[in-house]
């Protein structure tokens, strides 16, 4: 009979489901092990060809886990609020649950297509208001203990969405959705106080099995510098702060920089003679994203403030003050000093303002002219041209430095974090409803535990309002309520949550979703612990997957969880690209459907394929030839089984291979190198067809193939005649070392240095033996007929060369 996908998956995907087979049971005697893909968005679109690929690996790594014996939790959800659903229901008038419901059925049904071993009975939804009640809760956790709170500050505004926009989503000051433009406007939002936890979450990436470019990416992205707070004088009067890292250069400081919304030019409007240039550029500055102003800007801007000049604290010497974008106010005090005589920027800086350039730190190795470079390498240095520090080693500058500024009382040691707190407000509707209510006499209240979940009201119109409001401003009947606390007139806050907040504590609900009186009980939480392996996209690695840590060990701090990180390895995976090499995209024409592949050739093709596509953690080209290989070997692995003899162990000719790839397969899938396993099995089957293949080698084969193409396997595991069981589930197979190493090895006999013969001759056989098999062979025999052996050269395990005259 032919292989024919089309008639087993659908089956099979049936049978398993019915069977119940891939159900995590909490509090199985079985140890535990907790599995996890970062859940979907269910777009219109359905899933796009990368989908499958970190789910299969994860698949792969599931389904072998519960072949040695662990209870696997496997779980699968949808992340489904978010601005896309909403776009498409303010142009179609269609409600965004309406949609999402929708949405959520094709990405169920193309995942069970693909034969994802998924516990479905665990099945999460964000939209859904049994589970967003524990996202409110949390919030109201976060509240109660000071780390949610409203605030007033800057923001991205997006003059035609009418939303805040996210630094990374404003590109050359217009909107990347829309390319309307782009203003920064000062608006009240719900922040909350992640800062609080930049130190922890820095220090417990050590206590976590996380790849090295994401520990680097959340490193680099939380950003922790220790330095010094320092003040400088005014010639006004109010001192100026400033934060940095190297406060052993105070004596190089020749002039100071700004950003410009920092409050003191408010307040010194009056004494500052150029008033007008500086509101001109402070003006072009609030059109910039802080992404653009820091990572994209290349030609330095500022304009120096007339009629100020800040006061250097170590030498009294009165430098200017200048206004810069490339100069935040939401990192450290808004304000730098500029020592351009080693620092890059700073030079670049002070040469196009015809600025002083001093040197305060000398090269142990050489000479060098600050004039024509910074002298950047400073670590090594030692301090020159600095008053009382000067002939000290750069690390023995800034700790005297130090205690000399807080005896002074002119600064204090200090440690900044780039990381800022998290903006939580979203002025949309398809979001989690914020459980506050402000109330005139009372100021902000929060929703009674017992009035969650707090639901989304239905309405007419999904766009935003015209000064910014969440269209839930218009509902009045939700938004006007009385006050919990004291019965009076008060409102409902209208704007969301962001789409994070509901993927910040996902992994935690499959532990226990379908409980009414906890986000998760704790025997369920002490009974899965932290996630065991977390597969997901580097583009989370600082969003989404330091959301979560925050959370998480909040909720840890709160007693709530009994871990104090929530997952225990991190990996990521590379995208797959069109054929071209380019990403894919509508316009370029080169997306691939995965519903297309497999009609054509089958699910345990496309499986198959996509973990051989590369390398794991690189991304990779489409083939439509390299499917068609796939196809074909799984082809022959279906042949093979009329080919069997009915042997029960291992014959001689196929024994180390056996073992061989049994552990090649068993130690890829723990290193994630699926392309690599796949193509040990193929070899394996390739000696079957040279050398021959029996039941018991067959079915070892089978149980290592099982993961990755889990259809087949099972079909033809019945066909072998286990009518009751599942290949799914049967026992990993084991390897024993010493078998992996061939017994004999082939080796070359030459006369003269010429090759006569190639003998079997056993592993690191001694001399004697080697001559004994060689002097046995006829054609070795013949080659020395008449000839007297002068010598013998033996190279155990390479050859046998027989010296003659």
């Amino acid at each position: 009979m032919k292989y024919d996908p089309s008639a087993i998956e659908n089956k099979w995907q049936k049978k398993w489901e019915d069977a119940g087979i891939y159900q995590a049971i909490t509090g199985s005697p079985k140890p535990k092990y907790y599995t996890l893909v970062e859940f979907p968005y269910p777009s219109g679109q359905g899933l796009h060809i990368g989908h499958p690929r970190p789910y299969t690996a994860m698949d792969i790594i599931s389904r072998k886990r519960r072949m040695q014996g662990y209870n696997v939790l496997f779980p699968i959800g949808w992340d489904a609020f978010g601005l896309p659903t909403e776009n498409y229901a303010i142009k179609t008038r269609t409600p965004p649950a309406v949609v999402t419901k929708k949405n959520i059925a094709r990405f169920t049904e193309q995942c069970k297509a693909l034969g994802f071993s998924f516990d479905w009975s665990r099945e999460v939804d964000t939209t859904d208001p049994d589970y967003y009640k524990w996202t409110q809760w949390i919030f109201l956790k976060l509240y109660e203990k000071g780390l949610a709170y409203k605030k007033k500050m800057a923001v991205n505004w997006c003059t035609s969405c009418k939303i805040v926009l996210a630094n990374e989503e404003v590109v050359d000051g217009r909107c990347e959705r829309c390319g309307g433009e782009v203003v920064h406007k000062e608006k009240s939002q719900w922040m909350l106080g992640i800062t609080k936890y930049a130190g922890r979450l820095i220090d417990d990436l050590d206590t976590v099995d996380y790849i090295d470019r994401v520990v680097l990416a959340e490193k680099n992205w939380i950003g922790r510098s220790i330095g010094a707070n320092v003040d400088f004088g005014t010639t006004l009067g109010d001192p100026l702060r400033v934060f940095t890292t190297r406060p052993d250069t105070l004596f190089g400081v020749t002039y100071m920089v700004m950003s410009p919304e920092h409050p003191l030019i408010k307040k010194w409007a009056d004494q500052i003679s150029n008033m007008d240039e500086v509101r001109t550029y402070q003006e072009a500055a609030a059109k910039k994203s802080d992404f653009e102003r820091t990572e994209l800007a290349k030609e330095k801007t500022g304009v120096k403030l007339t009629g100020v000049e800040a006061i250097n604290p170590v030498n009294g010497v009165q430098i200017p003050i200048f206004i810069s974008d490339y100069v935040l106010t939401t990192y450290g005090t808004g304000a730098i000093m500029a020592v351009p005589g080693h620092d890059t920027r700073d030079w670049e800086f002070a040469r196009k303002f015809n600025l002083p350039i001093l040197q305060v730190i000398a090269s142990n190795v050489g000479e060098v002219d600050v004039n024509e470079a910074a002298f950047t390498d400073v670590e090594t240095g030692t301090l020159v041209n600095s008053g009382f520090l000067t002939g000290l080693s750069c690390e023995d500058a800034q700790e005297k430095i130090i205690a000399w500024l807080q005896e002074k009382g002119l600064g204090e040691k200090k440690v900044n974090y780039k990381l800022r707190d998290w903006i939580f407000s979203r002025q949309r509707y398809w979001g989690e409803p914020i459980p506050m209510i402000f109330c005139p006499k009372c100021g902000w209240v929060p929703l009674k535990e017992e009035d969650l979940p707090l639901k989304l009201p239905e309405v007419q119109s999904y766009e935003p309002t015209d000064t910014g409001e969440s269209p839930l401003a218009h509902v009045r009947d939700w938004v006007e309520v009385k006050c919990p606390k004291c019965g009076g007139y008060a409102e409902r806050e209208t704007d969301t949550m962001p789409n994070w907040a509901g993927s910040s504590w996902y992994y935690l609900r499959y532990m226990d979703p379908h409980n009414h009186n906890a986000l998760a009980s704790r025997e369920a939480l002490d009974y899965w612990g932290q996630v065991d392996w977390y597969n997901g996209g580097m583009e989370h690695a600082t969003l989404h997957l330091l959301y979560s840590r925050f959370w998480h060990k909040f909720l840890y701090d709160c007693g709530i969880v009994p871990y104090a990180e929530p997952y225990a390895k991190r990996t990521s995976h590379g995208m797959i690209l069109g054929e071209n090499g380019e990403k894919m995209s509508k316009s370029r024409n080169n997306v691939i459907n995965p519903d297309d592949v497999i009609a054509e050739f089958g699910a345990d093709t496309l499986r198959l394929y996509e973990m051989f596509i590369g390398d794991f953690e690189k991304s990779a080209p489409w083939s439509v030839q390299a499917v068609r290989g796939c196809r074909r070997f799984l082809d022959r692995v279906w042949a093979l089984s009329e080919k069997l003899d009915g042997a029960k162990e291992y014959s001689t000719a196929n024994v180390t291979a056996m073992h061989r790839t049994i552990k090649k397969v068993s130690e890829d899938i723990e290193e994630m190198k699926f392309n690599t396993a796949i193509a040990a099995m193929m070899t394996l089957v390739n000696q079957f067809y040279d050398k021959g293949c029996n039941r018991a080698e067959y079915e070892t084969f089978l149980r290592l193939l099982s993961p990755f193409a889990p259809h087949i396997v099972e079909e033809l595991w019945h066909t072998l005649g286990y009518a009751g069981e599942y290949a799914s589930i049967v026992q990993w197979p084991e390897w024993d070392e010493s078998k992996t190493v061939e017994a004999t090895i082939a080796q070359a006999v030459q006369v003269n240095g010429k090759v006569k013969t190639v003998i079997e001759l056993p592993v690191d056989c001694d001399v004697e033996t080697a001559k004994t098999a060689a002097l046995a062979d006829e054609k070795v025999k013949a080659a020395l007929e008449g000839k007297t052996i002068v010598k013998w050269i033996v190279v155990p395990n390479k050859i046998v060369n027989i010296v003659v005259k």
